[in-house]
């Protein structure tokens, strides 16, 4: 009898290291889905984190892109996937905060996706071209007050992080301006450098390249604080607007009901790579910092997130095209 009980037990200890592995295990081929046009800040970033975690998990990582209503059918599209790891959405800011306020969009950005793992944080940036001779911001407020509704400020679309960022701007400065928003940040830089537009709102990643080059120049940055690959540039909070705070962000989640074993390799995964050194130059290089953390630590900041900004769109009257 006593020999019976030890085999049996022996058994159970044995089956439950087992079950763990099976809960955790991840079968490809994994799709990440990205809700803009391949080559932007969150495709880049998609292919970064997919290559890596191909590697770590032995599988086919694959970038899917789903561009559209900034990333709100990719979201919704991803929200009504079988819960089983093999199909994530590289999240943003705008597809989980800022689209559920503006949009009629169909899913809720807190309740219909697990969240995995922050990816980063990125400032906007506030810029003019080189022949611009007010380029301070206590200047360009001034500029703008001595000139109301004539001083023009680019984003890269109506809705976007960049337009709401300079919408908080406006509040805070309590100034009348001309917005004109882009199709993305392409023809917002082209029409900065041709003296189509006095002032742009634009992101991080795409302005540094022209920065770097002398082409624009960069006032003010949109985070609580400087990011280290643009230390030199101040933040608009410590140029007389505290608490601004309009930055862009990146993260995996999945569809809602992911089984927490797995939300916890994976985690533990995107970690791992976020600290490897070639990825943390890769996102030093876009101005991303604060990635990685705890699952938990993620789906707090998009629910944050999503109050903030929807507050934000409710109090600037912003509306989406027509």
């Amino acid at each position: 009898m006593q020999r019976r009980q030890f085999i049996l037990a022996s058994a159970a200890g044995l089956a439950v290291p087992s079950l763990v592995r099976a809960a955790t295990e991840i079968h490809g081929p994994v799709r990440i889905v990205v809700g803009f046009a391949p080559g932007g800040g969150t495709d880049v970033l998609a292919r970064v984190i997919g290559q890596k975690l191909g590697v770590m998990w032995n599988t086919s990582v694959v970038v899917e892109n789903k561009p559209g209503a900034t990333g709100a059918i990719a979201a919704a599209y991803v929200a009504k996937q079988p819960p089983d790891g093999t199909t994530l959405l590289m999240a943003h800011v705008n597809s989980h905060a800022i689209a559920p306020a503006l949009l009629d969009v169909k899913y809720d950005p807190r309740t219909d996706f697990t969240p995995i793992s922050m990816v980063g944080v990125t400032p906007n940036m506030l810029t003019c071209r080189p022949e611009q001779k007010v380029r301070t911001v206590s200047d360009v407020v001034a500029l703008c007050r001595k000139n109301p509704g004539k001083i023009s400020f680019g984003s890269s679309g109506i809705g976007s992080a960049q337009h709401l960022a300079l919408e908080m701007f406006r509040m805070q400065a309590r100034i009348d301006v001309v917005h004109v928003p882009y199709k993305g940040s392409g023809p917002l830089v082209a029409d900065l450098l041709g003296g189509q537009i006095d002032y742009a709102f634009d992101t991080m990643t795409a302005a540094t390249p022209f920065i770097q080059q002398g082409k624009v120049i960069a006032i003010a940055q949109t985070r609580l604080k400087r990011a280290a690959s643009h230390p030199n540039v101040p933040t608009l909070a410590e140029s007389g607007f505290p608490g601004l705070d309009a930055a862009s962000w990146y993260g995996l989640v999945g569809p809602k009901g992911m089984p927490p074993a797995l939300v916890q390799r994976m985690n533990e995964d995107v970690n791992r790579v976020l600290a490897m050194p070639d990825v943390v130059e890769r996102l030093k290089s876009f101005g991303a910092e604060d990635s990685g953390g705890s699952s938990q630590q993620f789906g707090a900041f998009i629910v944050s997130e999503s109050s903030k900004w929807a507050k934000v769109v409710k109090d600037a009257g912003v509306k989406a095209e027509a």
